[in-house]
């Protein structure tokens, strides 16, 4: 199974990445790491779009044709970005779970961007200026395919619930 986890900075993506990586004992790959890899070695300097992706993509494929389940951890703002991993599932003939995560409180969002820290050597977090001025195209299921949308105002293990359900069927 591939599934992605898509949505803005600060929302909780990561935390749900790895908590259904440990559930699904999937490989966990974080856009994230691969970008600040990148740039921690002087490959290229931020922002590194589309190398990161397609690395995650490389790497997911080799993953997936050896029969592991792959979660993804990116933010996916576009349509190209989101239709990648669709094109990945059907060429590696596995199930596709996308989740997308949003805060539905602004205030709430803005708290947790503004009190983010790199956990990643080379990883610059976003400002919340940087955030909301990120171009997040809105998801239209007829272009970007379905997806489970998560509202992560409360705990992440709470959020889990409704995933773990999503993930299952």
């Amino acid at each position: 199974m591939l599934v992605v986890f898509v949505g803005r900075p600060g929302t909780g993506k990561t935390t749900l990445a790895r908590l259904a990586s440990a559930e699904l004992a999937a490989a966990h790959l974080r856009i994230d790491a691969i970008e600040a890899a990148i740039a921690r070695y002087g490959l290229a300097g931020p922002p590194v779009n589309p190398v990161g992706y397609a690395i995650a993509h490389e790497i997911a494929a080799s993953s997936l044709a050896a029969g592991a389940h792959v979660v993804i951890d990116a933010v996916s703002a576009v349509p190209e970005a989101r239709a990648g991993w669709t094109a990945l599932a059907a060429a590696a003939g596995t199930p596709l779970r996308v989740v997308e995560v949003v805060v539905t409180d602004p205030a709430e969002h803005r708290r947790r961007v503004e009190a983010r820290r790199s956990d990643l050597e080379g990883l610059v977090v976003p400002t919340w200026d940087q955030v909301t001025a990120l171009a997040y195209e809105p998801w239209d299921t007829v272009r970007d395919g379905p997806r489970l949308l998560v509202r992560n105002d409360g705990t992440a293990s709470d959020t889990m619930r409704q995933v773990r359900s999503y993930l299952m069927h």
